[in-house]
């Protein structure tokens, strides 16, 4: 498995946080910044991750901002990306099986350390259980096709 990681100021500790489980558990990515505490733009980092998931380059990517809604918005942009906003291991679990979602968002003002952390371990380890759930994600990428 391959990712792609990236964040804007507002979640460079997170995803510090987040590279960090990477290590660990021995999977591979690339992290594409920030790495300032300036103020720097969401879509700038959101968009050419999901661009680079969406074309096969990555099989998934992680986003993170102030809340992740930014990222998430910018990512669901590209065709191809079914990208989670995710705060709890529920839903972390949920997405990747129901949804086989291919980028994960999370907020670093809405959640600590640990827990995305666990949310990040929980989205990589689920796989997608397609059956009745590929007729609904089949049905967007349909709607894409438009």
């Amino acid at each position: 498995m391959k990712i792609i990681l990236a964040s804007d100021h507002g979640g460079v500790n997170l995803r510090e946080e987040v590279a960090s489980l990477l290590d660990e558990l021995g999977i591979q990515y690339e992290d594409i910044g920030c790495d300032c505490e300036e103020s720097v733009d969401y879509p700038d980092y959101g968009i050419p991750v999901a661009e680079r998931v969406a074309n096969g380059e990555f099989d998934k990517g992680i986003l993170i901002c102030g809340t992740g809604i930014g990222m998430s918005i910018s990512a669901n942009k590209v065709k191809g990306v079914r990208a989670a906003l995710v705060h709890d291991l529920f839903s972390a679990k949920a997405t990747r099986e129901h949804n086989d979602s291919n980028v994960l968002c999370m907020g670093e003002r809405v959640i600590g350390p640990g827990l995305a952390r666990e949310i990040a371990r929980t989205w990589v380890s689920t796989d997608y259980e397609g059956g009745r759930h590929e007729r609904r994600v089949g049905k967007i990428a349909e709607y894409e096709k438009k």
